[in-house]
């Protein structure tokens, strides 16, 4: 299982650590059962050392086991427009997802 980190994802997770100067914290993006379409995807700031099972990629987005199952394949960008700047996740599992992007069905 995988997730493909787009470069924008990386810079911007770069660019907080630097704000916060903490290189250690990370972007930890999960799936929880919720939102208008059934899962939602949930981003938080980790400063915490990651668990024995997280898995971490390109050393800045950290997600668990269960929720990597529901993203594999998954592509994380960073999007600064009109609409917002906001991380966005490109979900080829994904049937249907809600108008904002943060909500999808399986």
């Amino acid at each position: 299982m995988k997730l493909i980190i787009d470069q924008t994802a990386v810079d911007e997770v770069l660019r907080i650590r630097a704000e916060k100067d903490d290189e250690q914290v990370h972007l930890r993006v999960t799936v929880e059962g919720g939102g208008c379409s059934g899962f939602q995807y949930k981003y938080d700031w980790d400063a915490a050392a990651p668990a024995d099972d997280d898995i971490i990629f390109d050393q800045v987005i950290i997600t668990d086991p269960l929720s990597l199952k529901y993203m594999d394949g998954s592509v994380i960008k960073f999007n600064d427009n009109m609409m917002g700047r906001m991380f966005q996740i490109e979900n080829p599992k994904a049937n249907s997802s809600c108008g904002c992007g943060t909500s999808f069905s399986l």
